[in-house]
């Protein structure tokens, strides 16, 4: 039973996508060099103007772009001078490599822990997040769902669309765990920011004979919202 507060964040575990099935797949998203805020596994991050990936603390409403969950990254310590793996991005941390990984599905399914009792009634309702600092000792997320704030509204950011129920986790249990998704357009995937241009840039191509900058820039696109005749209700 999950009687026990012990907020993880937001656990990717599934996805609403026609494809109907994970495969964990993350994005390779650019951290600026000492960055001043500490990012753990299980965090919303958005992308902000400079291009790079920053904590993003989805509370209320939508935080302008979002574009997924933060599941750990890479970066050549600056006291070692070894690339290191971390499931946290410690504050401050100098280097010119710092890579974040996000899984960054518009459409994904995470778990995240309520910090009161969801009946039932919640299923199917939006409801807001409680952002705050995560573990240092673990590397986690400690953001959880705001039990109080589940309503209709479609302002919130998120929508619970399962619970977790099992041989430990029961609907109505004192700390409920509960499967969500963002809300439409709470994903900076499903806006069309400029929307009359096509196409979105994702990601770049980074690697031996491939930079950012470089004088014809590789670069990793998408469909804008609408651009494919799939999205939209119109005919061919």
């Amino acid at each position: 039973m999950a009687t026990t507060a012990t907020p993880m964040g937001a656990e990717p575990v599934n996805t609403l996508s026609a494809s109907g099935s994970y495969t964990g797949k993350v994005r390779h998203l650019k951290i600026a060099s000492a960055y001043d805020t500490a990012i753990f596994y299980g965090d919303f991050v958005k992308v902000v103007a400079a291009g790079t990936i920053e904590k993003a603390a989805v509370t209320t409403s939508v935080v302008a772009g979002t574009i997924g969950i933060f599941v750990g990254c890479s970066y050549t310590d600056p006291s070692t001078s070894q690339l290191t793996f971390n499931q946290t991005f410690p504050a401050d941390t100098a280097a010119s490599d710092i890579m974040a990984y996000v899984v960054d599905d518009p459409k994904l399914v995470f778990q995240m822990q309520g910090d009161e009792a969801i009946a039932q009634t919640g299923l199917g309702n939006n409801v807001s997040a409680v952002s705050t600092a995560g573990s240092t000792t673990i590397g986690r997320s400690k953001n959880a769902l705001d039990g109080g704030s589940i309503a209709t509204t479609n302002t919130l950011p998120l929508r619970i669309v399962e619970f977790v129920d099992g041989p430990t986790s029961s609907v109505g249990d004192t700390y409920t765990d509960c499967l969500v998704t963002y809300l439409p357009l709470s994903h900076a995937g499903s806006i069309a920011t400029t929307n009359t241009l096509p196409l979105r840039i994702v990601e770049f191509v980074d690697g031996p004979t491939s930079s950012v900058g470089d004088t014809y820039t590789d670069c990793l696109v998408t469909y804008l919202p609408l651009s494919h005749a799939y999205e939209t209700k119109l005919g061919v």
